[in-house]
C-alpha cells in the first residue's frame, strides 16, 4: 500500500500536497525478461514492417551460408538473365508484371519521406484535438512516365483541395505536373504525377477508319500513349487557342477520321473559312459545301444547317431521340475556322445578327439530329462568343493568360491540371480536352497533317459540290 508523506510545517490552505510515489521492488530476472520480450516484439514489428528489406537480406544470407559467394552471385546473375530475356521477348508483360510493381515500391518509399512536409506546406495537414492528422498515402501505381498515388483524405476534405495544391506537389516531388481527380470511393483522391512528357514528339496522322466511329474518332495521342478517341456523336466541339497553337491540327485530324464516311456519303462536311481559305482551302474537296470569300454565302450556309436541324427534328419527333446517319440522311459537320470573324468582327450588323441566330439554333438543336459544329477561335471572351456554353466539348490549346483557361474549359479546370497557359510554343497541337460533366481534363496531342497529306486525302475522299454558294459543274 502506498504511503502519503505530507511535508512537515504549517499547513497552508490550497497548497499542493507532496505525494511520494509507491516504490515496488522487482526481481532482476523479471526485469530482464520483460526487457527481452519487449525488444523481441519491437524486432518482429520492424522485420514485418520492412519485409522488402529484411526478407531479401535473410535470403541472401542463407545463400551465402550454404554456398559462399557463389550462391548470391549465381542467383543474381540467373535472375538478370531471366528478366532480360523476358523483357526482350515480351516487353509489355515484363513492364506490367515485374518492373512497374517494383518501381512502385521504390516510389512509394520516396513519396513517404516527403509526405509530411508536402501535406503541411500545402495546408492539407489538419489539427484536431491537439493532434496533427495527415491524409494517408494508400497506394502507388506506376506506368510509363506516370505515377498514380491513391490518397485517403482527412474527414472534411474534398478532391478540389488537392487540385488547388497541385503545383506545390509538382515542385515538392520533382515532377512535371500533378493532377487530382476523385477516387473510386468518396474518401479517396487520385494524384496523377507526370514525370516525363510522352507528347513531346509530333503525332503522325492516324489511319483512316474503314467506317467512322462517331462515338470515338481517333484524332491524337493522350498522355498514357493510347490513341485519343474524340466523341462527335451528340455534342458540339469548340477549339480555342492562340496563334500557331495548333487549331489546324485538331480540325484536320477530325476531318481525316471522317474521311471514309465522306467518300461513301455517310458524312457531309461543310466548311467555312472567313480568312479567305488560308486554312481550309488546301483540303476544300473534303467539304460538300465550302465558303471562304462571301460572308453572305457563309450566312446562308449556316442558315441552311439550321433549317436542316429543324426539319430533321420534325421528322424524328415521337420516333427517335437521336439521329442515325445514312447516305440518304448523312451526318453533317459544320467546320468553322476563326468563328470570331462571323460573330464579333463582321461589320455588317444585319448579317452578323442572322449568323448568330442561325448558329444558336444549330448549337442548341443540332446535336440530336446529326448536325454538328466544330468551331475554332482565338478569343474566348463572352462578347466575342456569346454562346460559348452551348459547346459541351471544349478543347483548350496554348492560351495567353491563366484566366483564359477557366474561361474556356470551365471553372476550376486550371486547378485540376489544365495548364493551357504553360504549353510551350514548340508544342503545337498539344491541348486539354474537357467533356461536359467530366471534371478531369485530358491532355492530348493532336496529329499533324502536312500539306501534301491533306491534298492526298482530298483527292482520295473529296466530294466538293458547292463553293461560295455556286454549284460546281458535274455536281449532283
Amino acid at each position: 500500500m502506498a504511503l502519503v508523506n505530507v511535508i512537515r510545517g504549517d499547513r497552508i490552505d490550497g497548497a499542493p500536497i507532496n505525494v511520494r510515489t509507491p516504490f515496488i521492488r522487482v526481481p532482476m530476472w523479471m526485469a530482464l525478461t520483460w526487457w527481452t520480450v519487449k525488444a523481441l516484439a519491437r524486432l518482429v514489428v520492424v522485420l514485418v514492417r520492412f519485409w522488402y528489406i529484411t526478407a531479401p537480406a535473410a535470403f541472401f544470407g542463407w545463400l551465402y551460408l550454404e554456398w559462399g559467394w557463389a550462391g548470391p552471385v549465381g542467383f543474381v546473375g540467373g535472375l538478370v538473365a531471366i528478366l532480360g530475356g523476358w523483357a526482350a521477348v515480351h516487353r509489355g508483360s515484363f513492364l506490367r508484371v515485374a518492373w512497374y510493381p517494383v518501381l512502385a515500391l521504390v516510389r512509394a518509399w520516396s513519396y513517404r519521406r516527403n509526405w509530411h512536409a508536402a501535406m503541411a506546406t500545402a495546408k492539407l495537414a489538419v489539427s484536431f484535438d491537439s493532434h496533427t492528422v495527415l491524409p494517408v498515402l494508400k497506394r502507388v501505381r506506376c506506368a510509363a512516365g506516370v505515377d498514380v498515388v491513391t490518397v485517403r483524405m482527412v474527414t472534411g476534405q474534398i478532391p478540389d483541395d488537392f487540385a488547388k495544391a497541385s503545383e506545390r506537389f509538382a515542385h515538392t516531388f520533382g515532377v512535371r505536373q500533378v493532377k487530382a481527380e476523385p477516387g473510386p470511393r468518396p474518401d479517396l483522391v487520385l494524384l496523377t504525377l507526370m514525370r516525363g512528357d510522352p507528347l513531346a514528339k509530333v503525332v503522325r496522322p492516324m489511319p483512316v477508319p474503314a467506317v467512322p466511329e462517331f462515338t470515338g474518332l481517333p484524332i491524337g495521342r493522350q498522355e498514357d500513349g493510347d490513341t485519343y478517341p474524340l466523341r462527335l456523336y451528340g455534342t458540339q466541339i469548340l477549339v480555342v487557342g492562340a496563334t500557331n497553337a495548333g487549331k489546324g491540327s485538331v480540325i484536320w485530324s477530325l476531318v481525316r477520321s471522317l474521311a471514309s464516311g465522306v467518300g461513301t456519303g455517310l458524312v457531309q462536311i461543310w466548311g467555312l473559312d472567313p480568312k479567305g481559305g488560308m486554312e481550309l482551302g488546301i483540303g476544300a474537296p473534303m467539304f460538300a459545301r465550302f465558303a471562304c470569300k462571301d460572308y453572305a454565302a457563309m450566312c446562308e450556309l449556316i442558315e441552311e444547317a439550321a433549317s436542316l436541324a429543324r426539319e430533321r427534328a420534325g421528322k424524328l419527333r415521337g420516333k427517335a431521340r437521336q439521329h442515325t446517319p445514312t447516305p440518304a440522311e448523312p451526318l453533317v459537320v459544320l467546320v468553322v475556322d476563326e468563328l470570331a470573324n462571323l460573330t464579333a468582327y463582321l461589320t455588317d450588323r444585319q448579317l452578323k445578327d442572322r449568323i448568330k441566330a442561325a448558329l444558336s439554333i444549330v448549337l442548341s438543336q443540332g446535336r440530336a439530329v446529326g448536325v454538328h459544329v466544330v468551331a475554332a477561335i482565338q478569343d474566348p471572351r463572352k462578347e466575342v462568343l456569346p454562346f460559348r456554353d452551348l459547346f459541351p466539348t471544349r478543347i483548350g490549346l496554348r492560351l495567353s493568360e491563366p484566366a483564359q483557361v477557366d474561361l474556356v474549359l470551365g471553372e476550376g479546370m486550371r486547378d485540376r491540371g489544365a495548364l493551357c497557359d504553360r504549353i510551350p510554343q514548340n508544342l503545337p497541337g498539344v491541348g486539354y480536352v474537357v467533356l461536359d460533366g467530366n471534371p478531369t481534363p485530358m491532355r492530348v496531342r493532336f496529329s499533324y497533317l502536312a500539306d501534301d497529306e491533306i491534298r492526298d486525302m482530298a483527292r482520295t475522299y473529296g466530294r466538293l459540290r458547292v463553293i461560295d454558294g455556286e454549284i460546281l459543274d458535274g455536281a449532283a
